[in-house]
């Protein structure tokens, strides 16, 4: 059994790591690989932009997912939250989690110590103004203090402590507060993608169509991409935001039955913090009628490289300082002008081809 810096039992042993750093020959895929986070993304970010359109089915949806209670209980010395002026809105930080659990990764009241990880994290804003929605992932590899148990992966936090630790390992490691979590079983990719007919993806062949099945493949494969797995998180970004585009389309949202799928999805593959109601939600929602789905803001955490613990495991090193620029951003809902000015210092979707 390896041990962290801090000297405490990895939550590891018998789940076997993989290096983010591309490899030279192509192993054989671990059965049961979980999708990563990207898939509640797309579930969060739907079920908020369309609440107040479908309604009934959004009450039926939002009431069927699973809570797990609140998770900022117990929680020292959080961050404060942003500033905001007299009668504007507060802009709204979601924590994204993936299970790739090897007991039931649908249902986060099920977690026992090591027994869970994250496969992936992503923080999202919604800005106050409610005209952006930035969306940061967090390589899973990444290096960071977990409180209480040393330098670690960034999704040891999950199998050490549940949500409440991966909370305040993030919030520590960003500055930024956290107001609401959110974990996603991976099935719902395939039927999300299905409902609409299959998503196009601009690729560096040219536009491909796939349906649930391809799609899954597509964003599962890292060793033939240059850079592994940060070509998989943009292969991830560049779905969410097909799948997306088609989720909110008339065509869509007109159809009783695609609604009918869609919520059915949600409720069976989405877990939440209690205070992440149907009144809240709907209320986020109408607050997002005029959303543009172009002001959607992908990008990846800045890194310096990769490297290796002492412990031998493969790790991720994040770039302190460009983080701690964009997580100032987080902290004064400003993240859309940061990356405006910035974007050529950051991994955003649109600064170079998906592959």
């Amino acid at each position: 059994m390896s041990e962290s810096d801090s000297g405490v039992p990895s939550p590891y042993e018998e789940i076997p790591e993989e290096s983010s750093a591309p490899k030279d020959t192509p192993k054989k895929k671990r059965k049961g690989w979980k999708i990563t986070v990207i898939i509640l993304t797309s579930l969060l970010v739907l079920v908020i932009a369309i609440a107040a359109a479908i309604g009934i089915f959004a009450n039926r949806a939002i009431n069927s997912m699973q809570s797990f209670g609140n998770p900022f209980e117990g929680i020292d010395n959080r961050p404060s939250a942003a500033p905001v002026e007299s009668g504007e809105e507060s802009p709204v930080n979601v924590l994204i989690m993936g299970s790739d659990s090897r007991i039931s990764a649908g249902d986060p009241n099920d977690w026992q110590f090591g027994a869970q990880r994250t496969d992936a994290l992503m923080l999202i804003q919604i800005s106050g103004d409610r005209e952006h929605i930035s969306v940061m992932s967090i390589p899973r590899d990444s290096w960071v203090d977990v409180p209480g148990y040393g330098m670690n992966k960034i999704n040891a936090a999950f199998s050490y402590g549940g949500a409440p630790l991966t909370i305040q390992t993030v919030e520590q490691v960003t500055g930024v507060r956290i107001d609401h979590i959110a974990i996603v079983d991976f099935t719902a990719f395939t039927k999300l993608t299905d409902i609409v007919g299959g998503v196009t993806l601009e690729t560096a062949d040219g536009p491909q169509t796939m349906d649930g099945e391809e799609a899954l493949e597509y964003v599962r494969e890292r060793y033939s991409l240059p850079r592994g797995d940060f070509d998989r998180v943009r292969r991830q970004q560049a779905w969410m935001r097909a799948v997306l585009s088609q989720l909110l389309t008339r065509e869509t949202l007109s159809s009783p039955g695609n609604i009918v799928d869609i919520t059915d999805t949600m409720s069976k593959n989405v877990a939440i913090d209690e205070d992440l109601g149907i009144n809240k939600i709907i209320s986020i929602g109408t607050s997002l009628s005029d959303f543009n789905k172009n002001n959607l803001i992908f990008f990846t955490a800045p890194v310096t490289g990769t490297g290796t613990s002492d412990d031998g495991q493969s790790i991720v090193l994040l770039d302190e300082d460009k983080l701690a620029s964009v997580s100032e951003a987080f902290q004064q809902d400003d993240v859309a002008t940061f990356m405006e000015e910035n974007e050529s210092d950051f991994d955003t979707l649109s600064g170079r081809p998906v592959d």
